[in-house]
């Protein structure tokens, strides 16, 4: 059937579905453009689709992302900076029933915590792990991170990131993907709305395959913040394709 679309469709639109998932209490209070509400969004679809709301704990670091606190309908612990998927690894061994999950910032789990990631993925913990990455310290103005790309710049490099002074940037999920304890691994985006479909599918996939024992498992995201880059609002998702994604491949890393 061809449908015309040279003018406003005979029959009026109706809604057919929520504009927004149940489990979203708010608004967020982030900068315009900011890309982390969305992989907030798609998170809370995925929990509610598999259907274990009532027996998921979320452990929170420290970021711009740490607000959602106030906007989850979702059991979640706060932590110190970085040390997230330690205090997932507790909860899951004294409640093995519970899916757990953490959502860090790069800020959060590769400068401040990587260690902590690294030996959760080493031992195979039955956890998942979500990375939002938009290669900057928001909440505290836009620093310079282990995962800033090079030519990027930042409040602490102003002429973009440079190796011989700086160095390279961290790419957590494939140094995740290395360790045998890693079931399952991926990076995707929210820069387009393919892109947020394909991370939402890396979502369940990952917390499905805690569900069914297999072992550590992580989702990278690519955020945008048009804030912390210097760039206007709109501009955010064209920039981050132009350099963060040119970084940091989209896909599957690991399927167990």
């Amino acid at each position: 059937m061809i449908i015309d679309t040279s003018g406003p469709p005979v029959l009026p639109a109706k809604q057919v579905a929520d504009f927004k998932p149940s489990l979203l209490l708010g608004e967020h209070s982030l900068c315009p453009g900011c890309g982390e509400p969305v992989a907030l969004r798609i998170l809370l679809e995925v929990l509610q689709e598999l259907d274990i709301v009532q027996r998921t704990i979320g452990v929170v670091g420290h970021g711009c992302y740490g607000s959602f606190v106030r906007i989850m309908d979702v059991d979640v612990l706060q932590c110190l900076h970085g040390r997230a998927p330690a205090c997932a690894t507790g909860i899951k061994r004294v409640r093995p029933g519970v899916a757990v999950f953490t959502l860090q910032g790069d800020g959060d789990m590769a400068n401040e915590g990587l260690q902590e990631v690294l030996h959760a993925a080493a031992r195979g913990e039955n956890i998942t792990c979500v990375m939002l990455n938009n290669g900057v310290f928001g909440d505290t103005g836009g620093q310079q991170t282990a995962t800033t790309v090079l030519g990027q710049r930042t409040k602490t490099s102003i002429d973009g990131r440079d190796p011989d002074v700086h160095g390279y940037p961290i790419p957590v999920a494939d140094l995740v993907a290395s360790l045998q304890g890693s079931a399952y691994v991926a990076r995707g985006a929210v820069s387009t709305a393919a892109g947020v479909l394909q991370a939402k599918r890396m979502l369940r996939k990952a917390f499905q395959t805690q569900l069914d024992g297999g072992g550590f498992s992580l989702v990278e995201i690519l955020t945008m913040c048009p804030t912390g880059w210097f760039v206007p609002t709109a501009e955010g998702p064209s920039y981050q394709q132009g350099t963060m994604e040119q970084t940091y491949g989209i896909g599957e890393l690991v399927t167990r």
